[in-house]
């Protein structure tokens, strides 16, 4: 077993995982661990979000050698991330959580706070994730792309029509 230092930089730690190291994997997976439940969480909400991470990381850790390039670990887990969301926002449809329905005498006030996981959730995946990743992790549109598998145009496309919906549900409208 390799010792994993303090200076070790994420394609040391890809290099080492892959020589059976998982200690070296379960640091790779504590450096990304919150912005990928982050991640998760705006497309497929609470309930799902740390299952679905976890899912992902044991196919990451089962495919970790055919990734190409280890200093590219991040991206490549997010896509593995985003994809498993993917999956699970299709096998959620038609479900809405109890959390998610307001309490019968709040319905119609106006003053009730929105929940921003709430409003991500009634998106459509792809337009929740491209928000997610553009307001909450900061990253640039190539960023985006290279994470979710699209072009740089399809993210700007995602983010106007997600930007749409937030404010039709803002407003009370539909998603």
């Amino acid at each position: 077993m390799a010792l994993v230092g303090v200076d070790t930089t994420t394609a040391d730690l890809v290099r080492t995982a892959l020589e059976g190291d998982r200690d070296a994997f379960g640091v790779l997976v504590e450096s990304h661990w919150d912005r990928l439940v982050r991640l998760a969480r705006s497309v497929v909400g609470d309930a799902e979000a740390e299952d679905v991470v976890q899912d992902s990381l044991v196919v990451a850790w089962t495919r970790l050698a055919r990734l190409s390039d280890p200093q590219s670990f991040g991206p490549w887990v997010s896509r593995i991330v985003f994809r498993r969301c993917l999956r699970a926002s299709r096998r959620q449809r038609g479900r809405v959580s109890l959390d998610a329905v307001p309490e019968p005498s709040r319905w119609c006030d106006p003053e009730v706070s929105v929940s921003a996981w709430q409003v991500l959730a009634r998106l459509a995946p792809r337009q929740s994730a491209v928000l997610h990743l553009t307001a909450v992790e900061g990253m640039t549109d190539a960023e985006i792309a290279r994470i979710l598998g699209i072009t740089p145009a399809s993210v700007r496309a995602h983010r106007r029509r997600a930007r749409a919906g937030v404010a039709r549900i803002v407003r009370g409208g539909t998603s």
